[in-house]
């Protein structure tokens, strides 16, 4: 996992870049590479398969992933298959927060 928000404009060759050049890591061994927007509410997990790169991406209509504990110092954090369901599956709801529309628009007769 990235430690850092990334921008979720991202895709296959520009995540392999972060892969490759702040993780320090090769794409193509094999490995998973999970990213988090800002907000953490969309994750994108990057993959190399047998005919090439895929790329996973889920957004959270409400909440936010629950990210483990990590020190933000490091290029990368190594998390095993249970702590990435655990962030998927464990999201944290948000607090409803009731929400007042003002109509802007005036009647003039």
């Amino acid at each position: 996992m990235y430690p850092l928000p990334v921008d979720m404009r991202k895709s296959f060759y520009t995540l392999s870049g972060v892969v490759n050049s702040l993780m320090n890591q090769d794409v193509r061994n094999g490995g998973v590479f999970i990213f988090m927007n800002r907000h953490q509410n969309v994750m994108k997990i990057l993959h190399m398969e047998y005919a090439g790169l895929v790329i996973y991406h889920k957004k959270l209509e409400s909440g936010r992933f629950r990210l483990p504990v990590f020190d933000e110092t490091t290029g990368s954090i190594n998390i095993d298959w249970e702590d990435l369901m655990s962030m998927v599956e464990n999201v944290k709801p948000r607090c409803s927060k009731t929400r007042r529309v003002v109509n802007n628009y005036q009647s003039f007769s």
